[in-house]
């Protein structure tokens, strides 16, 4: 039993190592050259890339051996329905109690206090799990994805014209946290499980979507709030800094943080593990060594997020603010934007979602998408999100002029791009704004808006929505270039591949 965890335990610390000492090089960096940071955020700093780099790799054990089988199972057990009705009303609830729990959305919700944080978490779980259950029926009822995504995107800019101005970055902001470590890797492993049992020519490419369809849930319904709410005193919180004097003071920071952190992830966790028990004592689908080995995964998940967001809280948040306050005040403002493209290219490696969706990808097109090629489109659409919110900030450009123009590009791309790969790029853009977008990123953005003197929530806010917009095009440039591929240099009709993981195009 020891073997058996130690080894992919020492696989994932592994790519915890590669995915979160390079930005921790490029802060550390920064902090002895144009930005410096005091020496108690300096080594709060340090003691979080620690803690983020076991969390991780606990938390990706952890998602192996219990979210991602809790997942398939039920999704196997929904597509079993005959009628639509009661895998409708699952998928509603699960949606809403997942995001309810999620962390990321928490922290967006205390960054607004304008919102009361009830009404926006729970007006933005209502969305999630409707739009989980669309996303569930619009197989069944015939409809495309690129057609469902160009609707629901169209009808939320038409929203924007109703909503406050201040309230826009907001929504779209939400449509990128309410997609974080907790809600990605149960949903992706729900639409594999529904899939798995068809063996039409759509079943791969319905797979992804899921994560694309539940995130524009999340802006409208956000959008929606805003229109009826009318948030007249909208305002933004500031970042807490944490100085300490010593190491020691370090550590027992971190520990008092500890519980809080324990106390939300259990939150976030509860309602899933209280379903799988449920569905388990209906259906019976798994077996006794199977129940043990989710539960004990679900051990390592639990604790590697614990120790996940207390580091990139306690210790990623003020050295985030610290440094885009430090870089946007000092000779060289402009500074931001490179070094934010700098920073958004390495910090999307650290997202432990991005990990779980680079490998479900790589598997189910049987390596036509390699993760490596994910890991270069993600990084490559994230530092062009930051260098652009950088901008932003420093000339107070309206975040339509950029939301506008790059969802479009992504929408038309979705008439010329094969279906899975549409689904894999928007989902990619929900992945990739993860805790570490809203805890270092945003943090960065609200520190440089602080310094030149801008409007908190029309620009610093907003940070999360382009990190999010930018992959969609990058990805689907990706599946692009490999549906090009494969016509210009078709198989012969003997040597096809036959078996059932060969990607159908529409």
């Amino acid at each position: 039993m020891r073997q058996r965890w130690l080894k992919p335990f020492g696989e994932k610390m592994r790519e915890s190592l590669a995915s979160v000492l390079p930005i921790t090089a490029v802060v550390l960096l920064l902090s002895v050259t144009i930005a410096p940071l005091s020496s108690g955020l300096t080594v709060m700093f340090c003691f979080g890339a620690l803690m983020l780099i076991l969390g991780m790799a606990l938390f990706n054990v952890g998602v192996d051996m219990s979210m991602m089988p809790m997942g398939e199972g039920v999704g196997v057990e929904l597509s079993k329905a005959r009628r639509l009705g009661l895998p409708l009303a699952v998928c509603f609830l699960l949606g809403a109690l997942i995001t309810i729990a999620e962390p990321d959305l928490q922290v967006l919700a205390q960054q607004v206090p304008s919102i009361p944080n009830q009404a926006l978490i729970f007006s933005v779980a209502g969305g999630v799990g409707l739009f989980l259950a669309i996303a569930l029926a619009r197989p069944a009822l015939g409809i495309k994805l690129s057609h469902a995504l160009c609707f629901f995107y169209l009808l939320a800019f038409a929203l924007t014209a109703l909503a406050p101005e201040d309230f826009i970055p907001v929504s779209f902001d939400s449509g990128g946290v309410t997609t974080g470590p907790v809600t990605v890797p149960f949903i992706m492993a729900l639409g594999i499980g529904m899939t798995s049992l068809r063996s039409d020519r759509n079943s791969q490419s319905d797979t992804f979507g899921l994560i694309a369809l539940c995130s524009a849930g999340s802006v409208l319904a956000v959008l929606l709030l805003g229109i009826f709410f009318s948030p007249d005193d909208a305002v933004g919180t500031s970042v807490r800094l944490v100085e300490v004097d010593s190491t020691k003071d370090a550590a027992l920071a971190m520990l008092q943080a500890l519980p809080a952190h324990a106390r939300e992830v259990a939150v976030a966790l509860i309602p899933i593990a209280a379903m799988f028990a449920l569905f388990q004592l209906i259906r019976r689908r798994f077996h006794l060594s199977q129940i043990r080995r989710v539960a004990i995964g679900f051990l390592y998940a639990y604790a590697g997020l614990v120790l996940f967001l207390t580091g990139v809280n306690e210790g990623f948040m003020g050295a985030g603010w610290q440094l885009g306050y430090g870089i946007a005040s000092s000779g060289a403002p402009y500074l931001l934007v490179p070094v934010g493209m700098v920073i958004g290219y390495f910090i999307v490696a650290a997202e432990p979602a991005v990990h779980v969706l680079n490998k479900q990808v790589e598997e189910i097109t049987s390596g036509s998408i390699t993760a490596r090629e994910m890991r270069l489109g993600l990084s490559l659409g994230v530092a062009l999100s930051v260098g652009l919110s950088m901008l932003r900030i420093l000339t107070g450009i309206s975040i339509l002029w950029f939301l506008i123009p790059g969802y479009a590009i992504a929408l038309i791309m979705t008439f010329f791009v094969p279906q899975l790969f549409t689904g894999v790029a928007f989902d990619s853009g929900g992945v990739a704004s993860g805790p570490m977008t809203a805890t270092f990123l945003s943090p960065l953005a609200m520190g440089a808006c602080e310094a030149v003197g801008g409007n908190m929530l029309t620009d610093a806010f907003g940070i999360v929505a382009m990190v999010a917009m930018t992959p969609l095009v990058t990805i689907q440039l990706l599946g692009l270039r490999d549906h090009l591929r494969r016509h210009a240099r078709p198989l012969p009709a003997r040597q096809a591949p036959v078996d059932d993981r060969v990607i159908y195009y529409d």
